[in-house]
């Protein structure tokens, strides 16, 4: 029994390989490099693309900004009829709405099977990492009795000037972040939560990345920010760290590809790989929260987190509520 078991995971390996050599024969007939957009950083992604290159000879071009400006210019290379990235790497309310205006063909990755079942979505394959939201203070300007405990202590006079977020108008999912605190604080609580906070009048940036960053060399000593950035700036000597909450609001990110790629099989492997063992290895490694089975982050207190989805919202209701943040942030 134990040797047929054995036969059978082997077969199913070469029939796997075979697979695989077939694609990547296949994308090496298409032109040009792999072109990919996407939110997540580049210093994140040039590892994984270097190790796929090495494995299979073909190139990506990435191109990165934040959530909502990688959306908005695939949405406006579709409508424009010239629609150029092969794949999309973005956080699920970016991608919710992208879906809805039909910018991804159906493909679910091989790799997709080793990543639990309630992450996968049927027609985009699966949350490949989630990315808790936290505060992130830098420990040689807040002392360890000055440590926000909670997300309502940032509201105290002392931190006043002190934190610095990204622009819920501007960045999706620091909207979606705002707009769902009320599944871990409560609806009226949050409301009121959200106009206290826009009275502390916070330091406004473009995304997670420049407001860790900030942090991370003393320029603002508080912020509202992904807590992978502490393993990020820690290892490049910043004394960074986040605060324990407990829960964390969280958003999914996918790998998605084009309906329009112009080269489909180049984009189908990139997303294998990209899910694999070895890429969320990589990942992993950078503090990432990746959803493969089995695999960490080295980040201290990482398995007491308790993720809560944040909610989804569509193009008009993304509208309603930066009109509503714009109000309370920037007047």
């Amino acid at each position: 029994m134990i040797r047929l078991l054995v036969l059978f995971v082997l077969l199913l390996a070469s029939i796997a390989f075979a697979q695989d050599t077939k694609l990547i024969e296949a994308a090496k007939k298409e032109s040009g490099a792999i072109v990919a957009y996407g939110s997540l950083e580049s210093n994140t992604v040039e590892p994984i693309v270097e190790a796929f290159k090495k494995k299979t000879g073909l190139t990506v071009e990435y191109w990165r900004a934040s959530a909502t400006k990688v959306m908005d210019r695939a949405l406006a290379e579709q409508r424009a009829g010239k629609s150029l990235f092969d794949v999309m790497v973005n956080n699920s309310g970016a991608i919710h709405v992208m879906k809805k205006e039909g910018l991804f063909a159906k493909y679910i990755s091989p790799a997709a099977k080793a990543f639990p079942k309630e992450v996968i979505d049927a027609d985009l394959g699966p949350v490949y990492r989630n990315t808790p939201i936290g505060i992130v203070y830098h420990k040689g300007l807040i002392s360890t009795a000055d440590v926000p405990r909670s997300l309502e202590d940032l509201l105290i006079s002392k931190y006043r000037g002190k934190l610095v977020m990204p622009d819920p108008t501007q960045h999706t999912t620091t909207l979606q972040w705002l707009a769902s605190l009320y599944k871990i604080m409560g609806k009226e609580k949050a409301d009121k939560y959200i106009r206290d906070l826009g009275a502390t009048k916070p330091l406004m940036v473009e995304s997670f990345a420049p407001s860790a960053e900030r942090v991370s060399t003393g320029e603002t000593p508080i912020a509202i920010s992904l807590i992978r950035y502490t393993v990020t700036y820690s290892e490049k000597g910043a004394p960074v760290d986040y605060v324990r909450l407990g829960k964390m609001l969280s958003t999914g990110q996918y790998l998605t590809l084009s309906n329009k790629a112009s080269r489909p099989n180049g984009g189908k492997a990139f997303i294998d790989f990209f899910l694999g063992d070895e890429s969320m290895r990589i990942l992993a490694k950078m503090g990432e929260f990746v959803n493969r089975k089995g695999i960490h982050p080295p980040l201290p207190g990482a398995d007491k987190i308790q993720a809560v989805e944040m909610d989804d919202f569509d193009a008009n209701e993304f509208k309603e509520k930066s009109q509503e943040f714009q109000k309370i942030f920037l007047k």
